[in-house]
């Protein structure tokens, strides 16, 4: 079984021309694509692998299709379209944009890219003049040095990306983003309007065999996190799902992609059935052994990693 994430599936941005996401022209071809060749794997299938994980070997290289971050566009477009096809996907929920009408740090860093891209460095030296050098995980640095290498895009957002994303301390993240925005002459109520999903939408979903599944509370990378701050940001995800959703399975998908030393355990104490990873070196064509023996660090393909996977911009 091959399991494939998504983030942003758009029919287009106004205003963003920067913004990068998959074309809803580009997914229905690539959902072509998958079904010719592989096949979808569906509601029963999927849910069958938690008492038999033998039964992936009927699955062969069958798809699992999953989506990051309780997009808008995941009920509005991606919903109906495995309706029609009969295949499941699971949606991997930031339940702390349940509780507050404001965005997570990371789409805020999305959408400011999305509107100015690069600009010449503008961006980054903007950054650069509110972050004081007491507010940088000058200790962590190192772990993050290397990410945004292979990323195809210009210099200044990619240095942007890591600082704003991985350099500046968690608890200063949404001080300099709420100055970065007035800088701008945005707000967050701009950026929050109709981009994640609801308690309606997500027992729509859930009532049509669907999986609902957490991505931890506020989306903060685990790596930034000590034992406890992590338990808690995981155990509260599950506890708001649940208070309105009836989870047929407990899965949970790391944000970032990345786990702690801890995190196995943690979630193995939540009874957490499947958790998935997004690190290229982990094995990604998935069998009977990896559910058994590594059931909290299933990885995924990126969609960009097949035909019609390519980022359209703006």
């Amino acid at each position: 079984m091959k399991v494939v994430m998504y983030h942003y599936v758009r029919e287009g941005v106004e205003g963003l021309p920067h913004f990068c996401y998959l074309s809803f022209a580009n997914f229905k071809k690539q959902l072509d694509f998958f079904e010719k060749n592989y096949g979808l794997v569906s509601f029963e299938e999927f849910c069958g692998l938690k008492d038999e994980p033998g039964l992936i070997r009927r699955l062969k290289n069958k798809i699992l299709l999953t989506f990051d971050d309780g997009l808008r566009e995941h009920f509005e477009l991606v919903f109906p379209e495995l309706l029609r096809r009969k295949a499941v996907g699971i949606f991997f929920m930031p339940t702390l944009v349940l509780e507050r009408q404001r965005p997570l740090a990371v789409h805020t860093i999305h959408y400011l890219v999305g509107k100015y891209g690069g600009g010449g460095g503008k961006l980054l030296a903007l950054a650069q003049k509110l972050i004081k050098p007491d507010m940088l995980e000058s200790e962590r640095e190192f772990l993050f040095a290397d990410y945004y290498d292979l990323l195809d895009d210009d210099e200044g957002v990619k240095k942007f990306k890591l600082l704003l994303n991985y350099n500046i301390k968690e608890e200063f993240k949404d001080e300099i983003l709420a100055a970065l925005i007035a800088e701008c002459d945005l707000t967050e109520a701009q950026i929050y309007e109709n981009y994640y999903l609801g308690r309606d939408e997500l027992e729509t979903m859930h009532e049509n065999k669907m999986l609902i599944a957490s991505h931890a509370h506020a989306h903060i990378n685990f790596l930034n996190l000590d034992a406890h701050e992590e338990a808690h940001q995981t155990r509260k995800s599950f506890e708001i799902l649940e208070s309105f959703l009836d989870l047929r399975l407990r899965l949970f998908c790391y944000p970032y992609g990345e786990f702690t030393r801890h995190s196995k355990a943690i979630l193995q104490g939540l009874g957490v059935d499947f958790a998935f990873v997004s690190l290229d070196e982990y094995k990604k064509d998935l069998d009977a052994q990896d559910l058994r023996l590594n059931p909290l660090t299933l990885a995924r393909y990126d969609c960009n990693a097949f035909p019609f996977g390519k980022v359209s911009r703006g």
